[in-house]
C-alpha cells in the first residue's frame, strides 16, 4: 500500500453541512465491536445505526481495511493523557500511560485480536510521542528508550489479553467443575505435587481467589508494572521517585 492510498493522506469530505464525521463512524462501530464482538462490525450495521444509507458510507471510507484505521485510532485517541495531566517524573508519566492503557483496552479487549494489522494513524504516533516524551528527562539513548518503551507495552498487552481471557472463562462455571475434577484425578497419580499444594488448606473452587489475595485485575496490574519499573530503574541506573 503506498503512502498515497492511506485514509490520512485523503481529507475528510468537504461540503458546507457534511452529513457525517469520520469520527462518528469509528465511535458506531466501536460501540458494535464493545457489544456484540467484531465480528457484528460491516458497513451496513453501522449505517443502520447511524440512520444512513450503506453507500454513503463509502463516501467516507472506502474499504473495511480504512475502518479498521479508523477504529484503532479512536481508540489510541483514548489512550492519550492530557498534555497538562502527564507527570513529569519519567517513572510515574509511564506508570499513567501504561495504566491509561491497560484500562481502555480493557473496554476494548477484542481490539487486540482484530486491530493488530491496523494502519498507524495520528493518534497512535501522538501516543508514541506522548511515551517518548516521558522519557525526555533520563539519561538513556534511543536504543534504550526504545527497548523501556517496548517492555513496558509487551506487559500492557499480554496482560491485558490474560485478563480479559479470565474474565470471559469466569462465566463457564461447567467448564470450570469439570477442569477441577480433571485435575483431581491428575493429583492422585502423585506426578504434580507442587501444584497440589497450591490446593491444599481450603476450597479447591477458590484457590485462585485465595493466590490472588482479593486483588482486582487492576490491581494486579499495578503491582505488576511497578515491579517492572522497578527492575528497570535499577538495571538502566534510572531515578526513581523522590531520588
Amino acid at each position: 500500500m503506498t503512502s498515497g492510498e492511506l485514509i490520512w493522506t485523503r481529507p475528510e469530505p468537504g461540503g458546507r453541512r457534511p452529513k457525517f464525521t469520520r469520527a462518528q463512524i469509528a465511535q458506531a462501530a466501536l460501540e458494535i465491536a464493545d457489544a456484540e464482538g467484531f465480528a457484528a462490525v460491516s458497513m451496513r450495521r453501522i449505517a443502520g445505526e447511524l440512520g444512513a444509507g450503506t453507500m454513503t458510507l463509502y463516501y467516507y471510507v472506502r474499504t473495511k481495511d480504512e475502518l479498521v484505521a479508523l477504529m484503532d485510532d479512536a481508540i489510541m485517541g483514548e489512550v492519550l493523557i492530557p498534555s497538562d495531566e502527564l507527570p513529569s517524573h519519567w517513572y510515574d508519566a509511564l506508570c499513567a500511560i501504561a495504566i491509561r492503557t491497560w484500562d481502555v483496552l480493557m473496554r476494548h479487549p477484542w481490539s487486540l485480536h482484530s486491530l493488530q494489522n491496523a494502519q498507524a494513524g495520528p493518534n497512535a504516533m501522538r501516543h508514541f510521542e506522548q511515551s517518548l516524551a516521558a522519557l525526555a528527562g533520563t539519561t538513556l539513548d534511543a536504543p534504550g528508550k526504545f527497548a523501556l518503551l517496548s517492555m513496558v507495552d509487551d506487559y500492557v498487552h499480554g496482560n491485558v489479553l490474560r485478563s480479559a481471557e479470565v474474565q470471559a472463562g469466569g462465566s463457564d462455571t461447567e467448564m470450570a467443575d469439570e477442569v477441577m475434577r480433571f485435575a483431581q484425578e491428575q493429583f492422585a497419580s502423585g506426578e504434580f505435587p507442587h501444584t497440589q499444594a497450591l490446593y491444599d488448606g481450603g476450597d479447591p473452587q477458590g484457590v485462585f481467589g485465595r493466590l490472588l489475595g482479593g486483588r482486582s485485575a487492576r490491581d494486579r496490574f499495578c503491582y505488576g508494572l511497578a515491579v517492572l519499573l522497578d527492575g528497570a530503574a535499577a538495571r538502566m541506573k534510572l531515578p526513581l521517585p523522590g531520588r
